[in-house]
């Protein structure tokens, strides 16, 4: 069920105070009782993670390496998404925004959600960038940071690209579908293409099976997303530095006391391998306890999405160490149960040869 709440004269970066709505979702335990995982979504997705319509089922689920049946899981979509199918929720004044800004929106609902603590901040591209910035502002606020296929910057590549999709979105008749068809092209890489259709043709369309698998996911986002979203989600995609403007990046990073699992994927022409194994690299010269895996694919930036497996792979040790404390507590209260029933059997026959 999608829930919502408002913060109420919220500033901006550029100093500008209004109501925030933010819609979310919650699955599996009580929040209260379990431990909370935050999933932050990618640039078109949402807070639909799991069930029936979920973009991420085949990681997020009962016995799934996030396990409903284990944790709490929270999902706030991007104010101005345009999830909650609410017009007059968009946000106009998009470009006043920054990622930051959206880290502290979800840090002040989480404070109204009374949620002191997250087992841990998980998502993919615009998502994981978002961990990053989340975990900046609140360095102590999770206790694992999973940034997946993304960055704690907007390197160079990545402006150049939002600056072409930005073009699209403000000059093209069809500007969703448009922006949406080269998109594909940069989340994709020429092997994965190839694979794919092997310069098959449409049976009944007169044009190549890539031509029409472009129009269709283009014409997919356009029936379902707005053009004042697709613009905020490109414009904020430019704004990723948890730096504050300083190209401190190190220094932030290193302020995060949560333990770090970078995941990166080796085809990704978007957040560049490359990149995150300098973050890695220089990372762990300041900070202990950082990770990085690396997802093998052709299929570029979307193999977050696709290879769920190995992704599952990397996944299982973060995920599955609540069941050892949860073996260990069990294990040590039984012990202190034993204890206590020995003596009080000690005490029970003592009293009885008195």
């Amino acid at each position: 069920m999608l829930q919502e709440l408002c913060l109420k004269d919220f500033e901006n970066s550029a100093g500008t105070v209004q109501d925030i709505y933010l819609s979310f979702q919650q699955f599996g335990q009580d929040s209260k009782t379990a431990p909370v995982v935050l999933i932050n979504h990618a640039l078109t997705g949402n807070s639909q993670i799991t069930g029936k319509l979920g973009w991420w089922t085949n990681i997020v689920g009962p016995e799934k390496s996030i396990d409903t049946e284990k944790f709490s899981i929270l999902a706030f979509n991007i104010p101005g998404n345009g999830f909650n199918g609410k017009k007059e929720h968009l946000i106009d004044n998009y470009k006043e925004f920054t990622l930051a800004d959206i880290a502290k929106i979800q840090a002040l609902a989480l404070q109204q959600l009374k949620i002191e603590k997250l087992f841990a901040i998980i998502g993919g591209s615009i998502g994981g960038a978002l961990a990053w910035e989340l975990a900046a502002l609140k360095p102590d606020l999770a206790e694992n940071i999973i940034p997946i296929a993304t960055d704690y910057k907007a390197t160079d590549w990545v402006l150049a690209n939002c600056k072409v999709q930005e073009q699209i979105l403000n000059n093209s008749n069809s500007p969703v579908k448009d922006a949406r068809m080269h998109a594909m092209t940069f989340y994709r890489t020429p092997q994965s293409l190839s694979k794919k259709f092997n310069r098959t043709k449409e049976e009944v369309k007169p044009c190549y099976k890539v031509e029409g698998w472009l129009q269709y996911h283009g014409d997919k986002l356009e029936e379902r997303f707005q053009l004042a979203s697709y613009k905020l989600m490109n414009h904020l995609l430019t704004t990723i530095d948890i730096s504050k403007g300083s190209e401190n990046y190190l220094e932030e990073a290193k302020k995060i006391e949560g333990n770090i699992h970078i995941v990166t994927v080796n085809s990704d022409w978007f957040f560049l391998a490359d990149e995150n194994w300098d973050t890695y690299v220089n990372l762990s010269l300041v900070k202990n306890n950082v990770s990085i895996h690396e997802i093998r694919s052709i299929h570029g930036h979307d193999a977050f999405l696709i290879e769920a497996s190995q992704l599952a792979r990397f996944l299982k040790p973060v995920f599955g160490s609540i069941n050892k404390e949860a073996e260990t507590r069990t294990k040590l209260e039984t012990k202190i149960f034993n204890t206590q029933a020995n003596e009080n059997w000690s005490v029970s026959n003592s009293q009885v040869g008195i």
